[in-house]
């Protein structure tokens, strides 16, 4: 390619952002949407608007955990209600509230801990846990593993 066919080219590929018209639009003229911020660089977005419903949950009064030792491999079933605190093994775990999808109880539940080590000041874990997602939000120690099996309503 000759240095004129380089120029020719360099020309017009600055030219559409000197004449007001940016790339994006020059090389997809009928992408819709809007831009991200109003300045000649911003590249468009296209977008949807989605309207959703919040989610829809019943509370529960009680909830099914499972432990586990990882150093012995034993696994033990704690059923708690709300406000209870329960001992497995070192741990002390509160179970503040538990809830489900609106209307069927067996499907995905998720409860709020607060599980602290007996031999620590501060809890290992403060916050909700899911039955589908139990590593999305997980105990951090390094003996123990707790997650939720259930809500319960005894």
């Amino acid at each position: 390619m000759s240095r004129v066919g380089i120029l020719t080219g360099l020309f017009l590929l600055l030219a559409g952002p000197l004449a007001g018209q940016s790339i994006v639009e020059e090389l997809l003229p009928d992408t819709p949407g809007e831009t991200l911020q109003d300045n000649p660089y911003s590249v468009p977005v296209p977008y949807e608007v989605i309207e959703t419903r919040p989610p829809l949950s019943d509370v529960a009064t009680g909830a099914n955990l499972r432990g586990l030792d990882r150093i012995n491999g034993t696994v033990a079933d704690l059923s708690l209600q709300v406000g209870e605190t329960v001992q497995y093994e070192r741990l002390e775990i509160t179970l503040l509230a538990c809830r489900y999808p609106q209307g069927d109880i067996t499907e995905d539940a998720f409860a709020e801990l607060r599980i602290r080590d007996i031999r620590e000041d501060e809890p290992r874990f403060v916050g909700w846990m899911f039955a589908s997602s139990p590593a999305l939000s997980a105990l951090d120690h390094p003996r123990y593993d707790v997650w939720v099996l259930s809500c319960s309503n005894s």
